[in-house]
């Protein structure tokens, strides 16, 4: 199946990539903006920027400007290394900050308004915390080797629910890495001797359900993305990241209505869905736009725009049990199958009458890979064996 290619990942230089806020010490529990839900281990990036902007100019520039210089992991480390004394620059100038006051103000400004400050101390305790966030995420991808669920029930024991704080922070971290958060959800059911949310709560893995839903929440970005270039790739990945994340809380958990989690799993899947059912509505649109005028110069940008839809509609159906999108899935996929049914009849015809005109062959070519996604490797190869035989017998009479 032909899938659009991800954009290239540039490379910053190394100094470009040492003067990143905090030097990637805690990007494991940054989520991206807008985050409208607020949960204890996730940190926003403008958040994070902000505060970047309040230590290198008011904290701690003597600390924080050599290491401008160095390169990336040269930085990172001797970062690292002063988190100590930043940490403690950063206290007591927050302690001096009293409400209302000059210096409070400041503050409140350098980091990027109330929310940022009042979340300030987060993202300082993940500063403390930086040793343990690497570690957190070891313990995620080992958990992805774990097949036997009550071994994965121990594992998940080990991590620490005392502190509340630093549970948020490191399941944040852990979540992350693990690619079947179902499987954990279902370990802390077994822990807590039930799946109600009371019985999460009162076995401390609050966190863990806190966590799922960051997550989630910072899946919707990348659905974001305008036009045809976008890169749908991308998307259908963080549609299915999507997926996983809201049914291990969905499946393994019994979340009474006006409960603590249940409006927010409401609110994030019809974030998604909204977000998605326009594009699914203009799917066959795109592909009647793209396959229906065979006298026609074939258009590079419809194609794409059709191929795209119908990836994007694949996953989503796929994943329709965690969106509210039955309706308009079932619709797109039954009329896209019917009219790509018609357009590939018709291309072939075409292809039978003018079997050496290029826009025709570029447009069944299209076509057959449009097929591959809505219907199937199988189906796509009857064409291309029909495509064949056309080449065959005009091959054969000359």
């Amino acid at each position: 199946m032909l899938q659009p290619k991800p954009r290239s990942l540039s490379i910053p230089a190394p100094d470009a990539v040492a003067q990143t806020p905090l030097f990637g010490v805690i990007d494991s529990v940054l989520v991206e903006d807008p985050a409208p839900f607020v949960f204890d281990g996730a940190i926003v990036r403008s958040h994070a920027e902000g505060t970047w902007t309040w230590l290198s100019r008011d904290i701690a520039a003597d600390l924080l400007d050599p290491l401008r210089a160095l390169p990336a992991d040269d930085a990172r480390a001797a970062f690292e290394a002063g988190i100590p004394a930043l940490l403690a620059r950063a206290r007591a100038a927050l302690a001096l900050g009293t409400p209302g006051s000059d210096a409070e103000r400041r503050i409140r400004v350098q980091v990027g308004g109330a929310e940022a400050l009042q979340r300030l101390p987060l993202l300082l305790n993940a500063l403390k915390c930086s040793p343990f966030l690497d570690k957190a995420r070891a313990f995620g991808r080992a958990v992805n080797g774990i097949q036997d669920d009550a071994a994965l029930a121990t594992a998940l024991q080990s991590m620490p629910r005392h502190d509340a704080a630093v549970a948020a922070l490191l399941m944040m971290a852990a979540i992350g890495e693990v690619v079947a958060p179902g499987r954990l959800v279902c370990g802390a059911t077994r822990i807590a001797g039930g799946a109600a949310e009371t019985d999460i709560i009162r076995a401390g893995f609050a966190p863990l359900v806190d966590a799922l839903l960051a997550h989630a929440q910072n899946a919707i970005p990348p659905m974001l993305q305008p036009g045809a270039f976008g890169d749908m790739d991308l998307v259908c990945r963080a549609v299915e990241r999507f997926h996983r994340l809201s049914r291990a809380i969905g499946t393994y958990l019994e979340l009474p209505r006006g409960g603590r989690w249940s409006p927010v799993v409401a609110a994030l899947t019809k974030t998604v869905s909204d977000r998605l059912a326009p594009q699914l509505r203009g799917v066959v649109a795109d592909i009647n736009q793209s396959l229906r005028r065979p006298r026609e110069a074939v258009d590079p940008l419809q194609l794409l725009t059709a191929l795209n839809g119908l990836y994007l509609l694949a996953t989503v159906r796929d994943c329709r049990d965690s969106l509210a999108l039955n309706e308009i899935v079932d619709e797109a996929w039954g009329r896209s199958g019917q009219v790509l049914d018609v357009h590939l009849e018709r291309t072939l015809d075409a292809l039978r009458a003018a079997p050496t005109d290029p826009e025709v062959a570029a447009r069944l070519e299209a076509g057959i890979k449009m097929a591959e996604i809505r219907f199937g490797a199988a189906y796509a190869a009857v064409l291309d064996e029909a495509r064949a035989g056309v080449g065959r017998r005009i091959a054969a009479s000359s």
